[in-house]
């Protein structure tokens, strides 16, 4: 069963890191100009980028998770799923955040989709966890 947790947290990663490069507001084309002409990305743009360095220590615990055998290693995996999960909610939401407009896709789109990520990666720790716990593997 912990295989299976393990391939499931390494899909969220890569859909946490993937998902936001195609639903932020400058894969749409648009961008805020500034006074001088200049474009610079929306903070939806800088919350995608951010997922990617909350889904690759991600990855990593799910593959550790996949092919550990020891009981305490598993519940440090399952805790830190938890946490990462906790910061792929945090980032689009209350860290940096999406645009203002509701109708921009990063509201309908990105900040959704991140949320039903994160939590699922933080019920996928909590499982593995507590599965760790009952379990009769080595300490």
């Amino acid at each position: 069963m912990f295989k299976v947790l393990g391939v499931v947290l390494v899909v969220l990663a890569i859909f946490a890191a993937v998902f936001p490069m195609f639903t932020d507001c400058q894969s749409q084309g648009k961008a805020i100009t500034l006074a001088n002409g200049k474009t610079v990305p929306m903070k939806c743009h800088w919350s995608g980028i951010a997922e990617i360095a909350a889904a690759a220590p991600l990855a990593v615990v799910g593959v550790m998770m996949t092919f550990n055998r020891r009981k305490t290693t598993l519940m440090q995996l399952g805790g830190l799923g938890v946490v990462l999960g906790a910061v792929i909610i945090a980032l689009p939401t209350f860290l940096i955040g999406v645009c203002q407009t509701p109708t921009m896709t990063c509201v309908t789109l990105e900040r959704p989709g991140l949320i039903t990520a994160g939590a699922l990666v933080i019920a996928s720790g909590l499982v593995g966890m507590v599965m760790a716990a009952r379990s009769n593997r080595l300490e």
